[in-house]
């Protein structure tokens, strides 16, 4: 495969370990918590079991106890037998950017932002932990006669995680008995999943991605192998069903049961809270091809938003694009209990995230 940002966890924590067997991946949303086992066979990959479990209230009193109960419990009804796990951290608590940095090592990068965020990431991020994907060297242009060449820069996407937040994940993963191998983030979750099960368009084209998650939405645009925009905006599933809660004047429950089977007579009341998105997701599209020149031809959907038929012609109305909802397994081998074989094409969607986590810890 070809070498792109999509290889990069960043891993915060990452192990030397031998070539793996098998892995845990866990997507701790806000909302609900979404696991996966994947197992390597052969050149291909085996799905065994995955898991949505509502997620405990993950706020300033959250302990690493509390997280680690949570892990006990996840992870038992996976029924795994790898004790290695890889661990999402939600973009709440980090950071993705595209920077240009001097051309040095990859632990020179890290320590340099450490000490200089403001200068490289346009903000003060103290307490963070950086990791560092070299895309490639930046155009140079030719130096006039007379004056000195430009410096070399080369393309670098920069993930960033608070200390608390890693340290928190490592001490928890630890104290449920399980071993901590990767730390990532959820941003990159669906560029590895959409790699993994539609590599030729991965390869080939130039197409959005959106994950919509319960508080935010991730918006990714890929071109011809390499992630060339990432953004997240503050518009998810929960904004949508406290909306159509206020708007019909019922329960937020009753709206969240509605909102995927939607019926008929309430879509106009979801389609100004759909719009945000739509808007966001226009104005990244229209950024891009400015900028790179080059056209979107098609938007891909993940995420629990992305199973309502309505939520995707509402967007595909907005941009004039053709927007799919994508399943994130069509790569694996479905080695799933009967029942969850049963269901997982249904539920596929949630699982981008974590699918992608598994995908970049191979």
């Amino acid at each position: 495969m070809t070498q792109t940002f999509s290889k990069l966890k960043p891993s915060f924590l990452g192990s030397k370990s031998a070539r793996r067997s098998q892995v845990v991946a866990i997507d701790l949303g806000s909302r609900s918590t979404k696991a996966v086992h994947v197992q390597r066979n052969g050149e291909g990959f085996d799905l065994l079991g995955y898991v949505i479990q509502e997620a405990p209230i993950y706020d300033k009193t959250s302990t690493p106890e509390l997280i680690a109960e949570h892990l006990r419990a996840v992870t038992q009804s996976l029924q795994a037998k790898t004790k290695l796990v890889t661990l999402v951290v939600g973009m709440g608590d980090s950071i993705l950017r595209s920077v240009e940095l001097p051309p040095l090592p990859v632990s020179e990068m890290r320590l340099m932002l450490k000490v200089g965020t403001k200068n490289y990431l346009q903000q003060d991020l103290p307490d963070h932990t950086f990791d560092c994907f070299i895309l490639a060297p930046t155009a140079v242009p030719a130096a006039k006669p007379g004056e000195p060449k430009a410096a070399q820069k080369y393309k670098v996407w920069v993930g960033g995680a608070k200390n608390q937040t890693v340290n928190d994940l490592q001490k928890a993963t630890r104290s449920a008995g399980l071993v901590p191998d990767q730390i990532t983030l959820s941003a990159l979750g669906p560029v590895n999943a959409f790699e993994k099960s539609h590599a030729d368009i991965f390869a080939r084209d130039t197409v959005a991605l959106v994950d919509i998650g319960f508080k935010n939405s991730t918006i990714s645009i890929l071109s011809h192998g390499e992630l060339a925009l990432s953004r997240v905006v503050a518009t998810g599933g929960d904004k949508i069903t406290a909306g159509l809660s206020e708007a019909l004047g019922i329960s937020y429950a009753e709206a969240e049961g509605i909102k995927v089977g939607m019926p008929t007579e309430i879509e106009s009341a979801l389609l100004p809270l759909v719009s945000p998105l739509g808007r966001e997701l226009r104005a990244s599209i229209d950024f891009f091809e400015h900028q790179h020149e080059r056209m979107v031809s098609h938007v891909y959907l993940s995420g629990g938003g992305a199973r309502s038929d309505f939520f995707i012609q509402s967007l595909q109305a907005d941009l004039m694009l053709p927007c799919t909802q994508w399943n994130p397994t069509t790569a694996l081998n479905i080695a799933l209990p009967s029942q969850q074989a049963g269901e997982v094409a249904q539920i596929a969607s949630q699982l981008t995230v974590a699918l992608g986590a598994a995908a970049g810890s191979f």
